[in-house]
Order: structure tokens, then C-alpha cells, then sequence
């Protein structure tokens, strides 16, 4: 009886051993279907990726200036002062500030690499954050895509969407009082396809990681914010023209506060 645990331990070493390689599997066949379907895409229908290309090419580009990584407060103070703020002044953010509050939330934080400001299950990344501006100098009104390779905005609709943003969040009009809101979308299949259904938990992990990285570098900026998730998540989905997979999960508006 002493030694009757080695046949247990073996099988579920192995056991192991073979879901790892299972899911190892399944994400490169899932890799191998992207390929595929995109190559396939472009042979048969070569019309539409031009005017894919076409519309890419007529995007407006913003560069953003480059990160702070010392800051005039500690971790441990913005910590503290962290509240829901929804008493926004009318009053407008810096090109720099947005920049900051950008890559703190998706940022690149590595020399030569691509990791994150904010951890993700298997580095697959499932989070898009989009930028909803009201008054930021230096950027027009609009709602603005987050490319956090080149750390740069792409604009995807002008105008000023705080107001329906705030009607999509259960008529919470102080939203549309902020000088911006972030809104943080999920394709979930980025990650389920490695994870199966364990990476929708994975995915919302993530969110929350990445929500709290916004609030503690608002708060070192002097600035406010309040994490919202009611709201009409087809609303927002219509309302900011998000792509078909993204689901909206995450409202945080941001400003001065009174």
C-alpha cells in the first residue's frame, strides 16, 4: 500500500500532459483556419480586399506622444485616492494625458516585444479599446480606435458620441459631461479558441486588470473616472459602429473633476 499512489500520479501526469498538447493542437489548427480563410478570401474575392485596402489607406492616423514611466505620485497614493468620480468639470484633456491613460490600459511595456501593460491568458490579447472624445486638444470630436503595436488612434467616426454613449448607458448623462470615455470590447474568440469556454472567464480576468490600470493612472493624472457596465450592450455595439465580434464590456468616462 505504500507505493499504491504511483500509478495515480502517473495517470495524471499524463493526463495532463495530453490536454496541454491538446490545446497546443487546437491552437495551431485555429492559427492554420485564420490563414486559410483570409488567403482564400483574397483569391476569390480580390475586389474586396482592395477596397479593404482603399478604406485603410483614408483612415485618419494619430500619433501619440510617448509614455511617462516615472510619475509624481506613488503606486500606494493613487491607490488610496481611488473613488468613482461622476462630477466632471467642462474642461478639456491634453493629447498627452489621453496618451498616457491609452497605454496604461493596452500599452506595450516590453524593449523588443509586444507584451502588455495589463496580463492576458496565453499573451492572445482579446481586449480592443476604443476612445470616445468630447474635448481633447489636438483631436476632433470623434470616437478613435487604440493600436497599442504603434501606439497610435485611428479615428472611425466624427462627432461628439459622449451623449449617445450616456443614453446607450441607461440615460447615466454625466457620461456625456466627461471630456472622454474608454470603452473596453472583447472578441472573445481569440482566446475561447485556445481556452474553449474557461476563456470566457479568462477574458473578463483580463478586463478587470486592465480596468483598474485605467483608474490608478487617472488618479496620477489628477484626473477622475467611474468604471460602468450598465448598459445596453447592443446600444453601444450600434451606436460606436463596433466591429462584428467586439461586445462591448466596460464604460469608463474620464475628466477633471469639480
Amino acid at each position: 500500500m505504500l507505493f499504491s499512489w504511483i500509478p495515480t500520479a502517473s495517470f495524471l501526469f499524463w493526463n495532463r500532459k495530453r490536454f496541454f498538447v491538446r490545446m497546443r493542437i487546437e491552437a495551431i489548427v485555429a492559427d492554420i483556419m485564420t490563414v486559410v480563410l483570409v488567403g482564400g478570401t483574397i483569391l476569390l474575392f480580390p475586389e474586396f480586399s482592395l477596397k479593404q485596402t482603399e478604406a485603410a489607406n483614408k483612415i485618419k492616423t494619430i500619433k501619440l506622444p510617448p509614455p511617462m514611466v516615472k510619475g509624481k505620485i506613488s503606486l500606494e497614493e493613487a491607490i488610496k485616492k481611488r473613488r468613482s468620480e461622476r462630477d466632471f468639470q467642462d474642461r478639456a484633456l491634453t493629447l498627452r494625458q489621453v496618451s498616457q491613460i491609452l497605454w496604461a490600459a493596452q500599452g506595450i511595456t516590453e524593449e523588443k516585444g509586444f507584451k502588455r501593460a495589463a496580463p492576458s491568458a496565453g499573451a492572445l490579447y482579446p481586449l480592443e479599446l476604443y476612445l470616445v472624445v468630447k474635448k481633447v486638444k489636438e483631436l476632433e470630436a470623434g470616437v478613435y480606435h487604440y493600436h497599442p503595436a504603434n501606439h497610435t488612434l485611428d479615428l472611425t467616426l466624427r462627432g461628439n458620441y459622449q451623449t449617445p454613449l450616456a443614453e446607450a448607458c441607461l440615460g447615466q448623462m454625466f457620461i456625456a459631461e466627461a471630456s472622454v470615455s474608454l470603452v473596453i470590447a472583447a472578441e472573445y474568440e481569440r482566446t475561447t479558441a485556445k481556452y474553449g469556454k474557461r476563456g470566457l472567464r479568462y477574458v473578463h480576468i483580463e478586463m478587470g486588470h486592465v480596468g483598474e490600470n485605467i483608474c490608478l493612472q487617472v488618479v496620477a493624472l489628477g484626473l477622475g473616472t467611474v468604471t460602468i457596465g450598465a448598459f445596453w450592450d447592443e446600444e453601444v455595439f450600434h451606436r460606436l459602429s463596433l466591429p462584428k465580434n467586439y461586445k462591448p464590456l466596460y464604460v469608463l468616462p474620464v475628466g477633471y473633476v469639480k
